[in-house]
């Protein structure tokens, strides 16, 4: 079973909003900072957004504060990414990340990606001009 499932990419017009979810299916989400990072074609991956396991210290990419949000719910295991204002530039596919146990959270969007050990598949999100 994968532990990380994503949902919620689509296809929006610029301007407009989408909501991704990502379901935790093994025990103890509760206990992990979790992140968004986000892959363009041809280009390197990179961090969106990311959030301590108690919901509190959202962490933004500068490309994407104030326009998007973090957000999870571990009563039902779920990350959430809320985007609005969304621009072409944002097209790219989109992956939740779990921090390695044990490390303590801190707020840099140049954090080493390798502090992240367990990642979904990705969802694909298409913003049209």
């Amino acid at each position: 079973q994968v532990p990380l499932v994503e949902y919620g990419g689509g296809v929006v017009q610029a301007g407009g909003s989408l909501r991704l979810s990502c379901e935790h299916s093994e025990n103890g989400f509760g206990s992990y900072g979790m992140a968004w990072f986000r892959q363009a074609p041809g280009k390197e991956r990179e961090f969106v957004a990311s959030i301590m396991d108690t919901g509190e210290r959202p962490c933004y990419a500068t490309a994407v504060e104030g326009r998007f949000s973090i957000s999870r719910d571990n009563a039902k295991s779920t990350l959430y990414l809320q985007m609005t204002s969304l621009k072409p530039g944002d097209t790219a596919v989109y992956s939740c990340a779990r921090r390695i146990a044990g490390l303590v959270y801190y707020c840099d969007s140049r954090a080493p990606q390798y502090e992240y050990d367990t990642w979904g598949q990705g969802t694909q999100v298409t913003v049209s001009s």
